[in-house]
């Protein structure tokens, strides 16, 4: 009798599902991790569907096969880092649970992550867009509220859109936001902010609701909760209202925030806990975008950036 074991079959439909609710459950995952987790793992499968394969074991030991495969497609590097460190955390999770240990020495490091800085918009350009005279309707009044908020408070847009009327302290300018993994944190206003949103609350959010009842700060006239894509469009017209030209995302006003608080000389510890970000290397990459523009304005304006007789 032969004493060959049979390798068991592995399917990567079979397998997906079972580590993104291990991340979910037992990591605490947020959901849009999840998804940009499934989405990478989904090129994965794609790489093995091309190869005419299953079984993820496949491709571990040809892992410079599917990095080939991914710049390929013409993926930012940071996208590719990204799916790879996704890909990682698979086959850590099938070699604990499904009893794989040989996966973990196919695999070459982690690759470290690329470094983009962030697109911000100057102040001139946010001021132009928080400052676009109010129109006749009550979105008009509630978009300009959420746009203010957003900037005043470096908010995330979902964390923006998830807002709840008791999330907000009027009386003490400060927001309660709940970032990444349910994490909150306090975060102080202003007054132009808190202004508008006393105003807000007071008079637009009772006419868009019509007695109806919602636990939501920002509302539709139907009385459902904004959404991340319409507040994008929200952002997208106001921008363009005010005569930027540069496309305009919602993050570029959170990245906007930290730097123009460094700029103002902002402690950096500061701007860590009022961004959320659990570690302050995260934070620090604003730094770089300040000494970016220190430089510039070092070249432009320094007089002695020629020496004479050159």
């Amino acid at each position: 009798m032969s004493n060959t074991r049979t390798r068991p079959t592995w399917r990567m439909d079979d397998l997906i599902e079972p580590y993104l609710t291990m991340l979910r459950v037992e990591s605490g995952a947020a959901d849009n991790t999840i998804m940009a987790y499934r989405r990478d793992l989904e090129k994965l499968r794609a790489y093995l569907a091309l190869r005419g394969r299953h079984d993820p074991r496949d491709v571990a030991r040809d892992m410079t096969g599917f990095l080939s495969h991914l710049r390929g497609q013409r993926l930012a590097p940071a996208s590719v880092s990204r799916c790879l460190a996704a890909v990682h955390g698979f086959y850590r999770f099938l070699s604990m649970v499904h009893g794989a240990p040989e996966l973990l020495s196919y695999l070459p490091g982690t690759p470290k992550p690329w470094m983009k800085l962030p697109k911000t918009l100057s102040e001139s350009d946010v001021t132009a867009v928080l400052e676009l005279p109010a129109g006749h309707g009550l979105e008009d009044a509630r978009d300009s509220a959420m746009v203010e908020l957003m900037y005043a408070a470096g908010l995330r847009v979902s964390e923006l859109v998830e807002l709840e009327v008791a999330a907000v302290n009027l009386e003490t300018g400060t927001v309660l936001a709940t970032g990444k993994r349910d994490k909150q944190r306090m975060v102080p206003i202003g007054d132009v902010a808190r202004r508008k949103l006393e105003t807000y609350c007071r008079d637009t959010r009772p006419a868009l609701l019509k007695g109806r009842a919602s636990a939501a700060l920002f509302v539709t006239r139907r009385g459902a909760s904004m959404t991340r894509q319409s507040f994008w469009n929200i952002l997208r017209l106001r921008a363009r209202r005010a005569g930027i030209r540069t496309p305009i995302s919602p993050h570029m006003l959170r990245h906007s925030f930290a730097t123009h608080l460094l700029a103002h000389g902002a402690d950096l510890r500061a701007v860590q806990m009022m961004l959320g970000h659990a570690n302050i290397v995260t934070t620090q990459i604003y730094t770089h975008v300040e000494h970016t523009r220190l430089k510039q304005v070092h070249t432009e304006r320094f007089p002695r950036k020629r020496r004479r007789g050159k």
